[in-house]
């Protein structure tokens, strides 16, 4: 179309001869490319939408519709609720959009509780349930709102979209907003997506800014929660956090989920859960959702189940667990700019100084005005100098008359006087004069003199000035704006380990085929579907498959079992002879991870070679076989009998030892062995509030067969666990450590029930749930709790008996050991204000101390907590 000619209307067509019609032809008229316009009306809506729609602004942290909304509220405020409805009318004078976007934007900003005060079904972040029409909701501003939002002095103003009205380009925001309620918009070529903080936090980080020290910004969500921000990248793109439920146990059978991540709520969590249930992911037996006011959704369990791994599960599979990946995008000098949420705090902490400075610098103009007015006015009628404009015949004489009055006064005002404020002085009222006391006037002028000089002391403190105003925010409205959502480092789950064995593994040796399909067929085991399956065959030949319903892998396979990768506890003892007529070899190695689908030997490869004896032991058991060799000349002893323990474990490709030179009959299990791999060495990391075996954190020591872990929280209960990775444990832990049932406990707590402190020595008994040291009335408390042998007590006096002298008490003198159900002993009658644990005048004989071995890495500037976690004081 570019290139064909195209005439005008009115220009003069060719004849049908060919000739023209008209010597006067009129130039060809120039038309715009159709590619051209869309070009140009895209770039267009796609600037529109960004600067007027989806992205906000970095100074007051509001989209155009919200900003618009808040102006409106504020032009109709009078300190009473208004029908919704009502509002979204007022705001559609100011927003080009209409009532539907308008009233959703208003929901959205309060339900996050801060800007606005609701009143009546404003719907549920939890529960995602919708609001009430708006002619049924209220809303006001909140204080908060008129603390921080406002101010007409210092708002820049533009017309509306139909130039009948005005309203603010930003609003003079003295606050980081933007972060506070964080925002998502989706424009045209780009996007914004920024979490909301804590109030508290950003606060002192304003401060911190302005104090020129260091600060760290990381969400928090209304929903709660938990959060992993070891990639949060500040808010910029390519950034990503993890974000969990809080899911706790409350019994054997029963979940709890207690706060859902941002950006889900109880229907959608749920429907996750029931999608990861009907994959055969996760086996539960019925979900119950009793949210109302705080979050409840109750996940009953199949007995026999494991809540642990459930709970594993559950993050895996589900909604439970969700990376969001932030994208900090706003507007600054009228463009889009991708900053980190820390250069915006810094942007609007900036603002804020800027805009209290131009408040100050108002205030004091207005001062200065009315300093000067008041001073004219003083002049004006001590001096009566009205008096003498009673002769004039004009008005400009009369003002000329007073302009010659005040002459011999001017030098002592601040600036010029005006014919503005002449025309003042001739305004004010004979009753006025008449009454004029010259002693309050010098005291209202004193007052203004005083803010005047008090008002540029914070000019020209501007910093300090920031600092107080942040620091008199925090206090009056920080409280009721906890943070929510609690930081932690989530350990990485795999989904392969914590899915449901959700179907049967079977084999059909004469035809070589393995699948969950073959039901008919030799039965295996349970695996799921996201399992790998490793293969052995006679030949000395082994490989790793993945799970499928019916795959060809060939014949004579001596060993089949679901793969763990990573596992250096599984060891395979092997003997093989190596080719037709060889030696025959053992060798113990574990296979810990090769490449799924590639073919490997547990031989040296030689053609003819044959395994001899195979065996799978899970604890690296080492059994004695049996070994018959072929009747040969010279050969004495054709039957011997070898022990499996006697080889080191080696590395899958190692080629083993040497059993014997002869030709050998066959070998049999003689007899079962014990693990030669010792106990499991087990840590507990504190950050992810898990155990590993691979040396992070605290070493609780080498765990075998029944042993158990000792948990004691801080609110006075404790606990057993056996030593399985998949293992949760809450936050509130006081110890951690493997469990002696002979050691001797001290404990000091209050006695709610009883109003007095005690003191108690125990012995732990092993237990099958939670037992309670410190009775069982809610109010009581742990103080404080040691194995020390011979702990002793320092006791400080309050209230009525703040003169008692302190009292020292040696704990195993004062009482005996009992039970841990016993009450204890009363350490006082008197009023006591703190109780002090001192060092032991009777030093124990050393024990040895359990230590890791190589089995994982030890840091040695580590304090050695002898498989404790000490927290012992308040």
């Amino acid at each position: 179309m570019d290139n064909e000619e195209i005439f005008d209307e009115n220009e003069e067509r060719p004849t049908e001869d060919g000739s023209e019609a008209s010597d006067n032809a009129q130039d060809i008229t120039k038309i715009t490319p159709l590619q051209g316009m869309y070009r140009s009306w895209f770039l267009d809506y796609a600037s529109y939408v960004i600067l007027e729609r989806a992205v906000p602004h970095i100074n007051d942290g509001l989209k155009p519709v919200q900003r618009r909304i808040l102006h409106s509220m504020r032009r109709l405020d009078d300190g009473r609720y208004n029908k919704v409805a009502n509002i979204i009318g007022h705001t559609m004078q100011f927003h080009p959009h209409g009532d539907a976007s308008i009233g959703d934007a208003m929901v959205q900003i309060g339900q996050k509780e801060l800007l606005i005060d609701t009143q009546g079904n404003w719907g549920n972040l939890y529960t995602g349930d919708g609001s009430a029409a708006p002619r049924y909701i209220e809303a006001r501003l909140t204080k908060f709102a008129h603390e921080v939002v406002f101010n007409p002095k210092t708002t820049e103003w533009k017309p509306t979209y139909d130039g009948r009205n005005k309203e603010p380009v930003t609003l003079p925001v003295k606050f980081p907003l933007l972060l506070a309620q964080g925002v998502e918009g989706i424009a045209v070529g780009l996007a914004s997506k920024i979490l909301p903080h804590n109030i508290q936090e950003l606060i002192d980080a304003s401060i911190a800014h302005l104090k020129q020290e260091t600060f760290e910004l990381y969400p928090d969500f209304p929903t709660g929660g938990m959060l992993d921000v070891s990639r949060y990248n500040d808010g910029l793109r390519g950034g990503q956090i993890k974000v969990r439920a809080k899911i706790s146990k409350l019994d054997a059978k029963t979940l709890i989920i207690s706060d859902i991540p941002f950006s889900r709520n109880t229907g959608t969590l749920i429907e996750s859960i029931l999608k990861a249930v009907e994959k055969g992911k996760i086996k539960i037996r019925k979900i119950d959702d009793n949210t109302a006011q705080n979050v409840e959704i109750q996940i009953h369990l199949h007995a026999g189940a494991s809540p642990d791994k459930t709970i594993d599960a559950l993050y895996a599979f589900t909604d439970c667990e969700l990376s969001l990946s932030p994208n900090a995008c706003v507007i600054r000098d009228n463009k889009p700019v991708f900053i980190g949420v820390s250069e915006i705090l810094r942007s609007n902490t900036d603002h804020t100084v800027h805009l209290l400075t131009r408040e100050l610098e108002i205030r004091k103009g207005e001062l200065e005005e009315s300093w000067h007015f008041a001073s004219l006015e003083k002049i004006f009628i001590e001096n009566k100098i009205y008096q003498r404009i009673e002769e004039c015949e004009t008005y400009e004489a009369i003002i000329q008359t007073i302009d010659h009055g005040l002459d011999p006064f001017k030098h002592i005002l601040r600036r010029e006087v005006t014919r503005d404020d002449i025309i003042r002085l001739t305004e004010i009222k004979i009753k006025r004069i008449s009454r004029f006391d010259a002693k309050k006037a010098d005291e209202y002028i004193a007052s203004l003199e005083e803010e005047l000089e008090q008002v540029e002391y914070h000019l020209q403190n501007i910093i300090p000035y920031s600092i107080d105003y942040f620091k008199r925010l925090k206090k009056q409205y920080s409280s009721k704006y906890p943070r929510k959502t609690e930081l932690r480092s989530f350990e990485s789950i795999e989904a392969s380990k914590v899915v449901v064995k959700n179907e049967k593994l079977y084999i059909n040796r004469a035809d070589g085929f393995v699948g969950t399909a073959l039901r008919k067929d030799e039965y295996v085991c349970d695996c799921s579907d996201m399992d790998d399956i490793i293969l052995f065959y006679s030949d000395g030949r082994y490989i790793i498959n993945k799970v499928q319903d019916k795959a060809f892998v060939g014949k004579d396979i001596i060993h089949l079992a679901v793969f763990k990768r990573n596992d250096n506890r599984t060891i395979y003892n092997v003997a093989y002879r190596d080719g037709k007529h060889g030696a025959t070899y053992v060798k113990r190695f574990a296979v810990t991870g090769i490449t799924r689908d590639k073919e490997y030997n547990l031989t040296k490869g030689t053609e003819g070679s044959q395994v001899l004896y195979f065996s799978e032991n899970p604890n690296g058991e080492a059994e004695v076989v049996k070994v018959t060799l072929k009747p040969r000349a010279r050969i004495r002893n054709l039957i011997f009998e070898f022990d499996m323990g006697e080889l080191i474990v080696k590395g899958r490709g190692a080629m083993g030892n040497i059993l014997s030179k002869h030709e050998v009959h066959k070998i049999v299990l003689k007899r079962k062995g014990e693990s030669t791999l010792g106990g499991r060495k087990i840590w507990f990391e504190p950050e992810v509030l898990r155990l590993n075996v691979d040396g992070r954190g605290n070493f609780l020591g080498e765990f075998h067969g029944d042993d158990a872990i000792l948990v004691v929280t801080k609110d006075g209960h404790f606990y057993q666990t056996n030593y399985d990775l998949s293992n949760h444990y809450d936050d509130n832990i006081l110890y951690i450590e493997k469990f002696h049932p002979e050691t001797v406990w001290s404990a000091v707590y209050y006695d709610a029930e009883q109003k007095f402190y005690y003191v108690k020595r125990f012995q732990l008994e092993s237990v099958s749930k939670a037992q309670r040291l410190i009775g069982e009335h809610p109010k009581s408390y742990l103080v404080k709790m040691t194995k020390v042998e011979y702990p002793r007590l320092e006791l400080k006096f309050g209230g009525d008996d703040k003169d008692r002298e302190k009292v020292i008490v040696e704990v195993a003198e004062f009482i005996n050991v009992k039970g841990f159900k016993a009450r204890g002993k009363r350490l006082t009658t008197y009023q006591v204000s703190k109780i002090n644990e001192l060092e032991p005048l009777i030093q124990p004989e050393p024990k040895p101390q359990e230590e890791p071995t190589d089995n994982g890495p030890k840091d040695p500037d580590d304090e050695e907590t002898n498989g404790q976690m000490s927290i012992f004081d308040n």
